[in-house]
C-alpha cells in the first residue's frame, strides 16, 4: 500500500499564494487517483481537488476552482497543489489521498495532514 507525506503548509495572508507537496512511497503511484481534501475546525473533511493517474484529468469544486491547481511528478513519486488567492476560509488542515474515482469516492489512503493557515 501507498504511503503519504505532505509538507508545505504554513502561515499566509490573505491573496498570497502557498504549494503543497505530497511524497508518495511505493512503486505503484502512477496508478492511484491523487487528490486533495482538507478539514477546518469543527467542520467535516471536504474535497479540494484530484488528478488521474497519467495526470490528464483534474478535479475540483467551485470553492477553489480558478484558484488551486492540482498536478503530479510520476517520476518523482510526488503529488502537488498550487494554491493562489488564498481567502481565510482556506484555512484548514490539509490532507493527501490515494485511491479510486475520479473525485476519489474510494480513499486507499490518507497522509497525516499539513495545515495552511490564511490570514486576514
Amino acid at each position: 500500500q501507498v504511503q503519504l507525506q505532505e509538507s508545505g503548509g504554513g502561515l499566509v495572508q490573505a491573496g498570497g499564494s502557498l504549494r503543497l507537496s505530497c511524497a508518495a512511497s511505493g512503486r505503484t503511484f502512477s496508478s492511484y487517483v491523487m487528490g486533495w481534501f482538507r478539514q477546518a475546525s469543527g467542520k467535516e473533511r471536504e474535497f479540494v481537488a484530484s488528478i488521474t493517474g497519467s495526470g490528464v484529468g483534474t478535479f475540483y469544486p467551485d470553492s477553489v476552482k480558478g484558484r488551486f491547481t492540482i498536478s503530479r511528478d510520476n517520476a518523482k513519486n510526488t503529488l502537488y497543489l498550487q494554491m493562489n488567492s488564498l481567502k481565510p476560509e482556506d484555512t484548514a488542515v490539509y490532507y493527501c489521498a490515494a485511491g479510486t474515482g475520479y473525485v476519489l469516492s474510494t480513499v486507499d489512503a490518507w497522509g497525516q495532514g499539513t495545515l495552511v493557515t490564511v490570514s486576514s
